[in-house]
């Protein structure tokens, strides 16, 4: 990957936050006939074409390994919850949460008279961190999480090339486009800057595309669909 101050590169963390808040548009749109596996034009000469059918594939792949990793994730807070330790603040009158050793350490310092304290919350959030990765090897979380991480890091090397390549088509326009939509926008009717100003760009072209070649596949088609659907709703 590149250095992290050059880079448009998501991290995992917000791919995931992406990909939860698009449910239901990710859902539509692998239930689309058109998306799922759009027409490849053989010797197409646009570079970026095939390369957008690349990182749609990706995209989806990410989608769906990201779906069965927050599912595992769940039904391991929901069985086991996140590893922690009670931790009792006798001068403070309250009790506390720690997750990890260094908040441990953190939360204790130097002082010797809690180092009885200290290391009772070292074996209670040992034991919970064991009954979360054993329950964690029967259910393969750990694995999914890989997974999720491989085709997000996959993803986002073809969306970087895919934006490197210099399009020569409307079609291979569209492309980028569609990707910068779908790897950007929180929905599909996000209201924030620039995104509907994006999606009607978009749309513009498609129509532009598809009038001057009607029998030629031009990503991000399916937001017609979408919008002539709302419109059908609306009457």
């Amino acid at each position: 990957m590149a250095d992290s101050e050059t880079s448009t590169s998501l991290s995992i963390v917000t791919r995931r936050m992406l990909l939860a808040g698009t449910t239901l548009m990710a859902a539509a749109w692998t239930t689309n006939p058109l998306r799922r596996s759009p027409a490849r034009t053989s010797g197409d000469p646009d570079v970026a074409l095939p390369l957008w059918h690349e990182w749609n594939d990706a995209h989806l792949r990410t989608y769906e390994a990201c779906c069965r990793q927050q599912t595992l994730e769940a039904r391991l807070v929901e069985t086991i919850g996140f590893p922690r330790a009670e931790v009792d603040l006798p001068d403070e009158g309250r009790s506390i949460f720690v997750h990890t050793r260094d908040q441990i350490e953190e939360t204790f310092g130097d002082d010797p008279a809690m180092a009885a304290t200290w290391a009772i919350a070292e074996v209670e959030l040992t034991a919970h961190q064991a009954r979360w990765d054993a329950a964690d090897g029967e259910l393969g979380y750990s694995v999914a999480k890989e997974a999720e991480e491989a085709a997000a890091f996959r993803e986002q090397q073809l969306v970087d090339a895919l934006m490197s390549a210099s399009a020569t088509s409307l079609a291979g326009v569209a492309g980028k486009l569609d990707a910068i939509l779908r790897e950007g926008e929180s929905s599909a009717e996000c209201p924030e800057f620039p995104w509907p100003f994006l999606r009607s760009a978009l749309v513009d072209l498609v129509r532009i595309a598809q009038k001057a070649q009607p029998d030629r596949f031009v990503p991000g088609s399916d937001r017609i669909a979408l919008l002539s659907g709302r419109s059908d709703r609306r009457e």
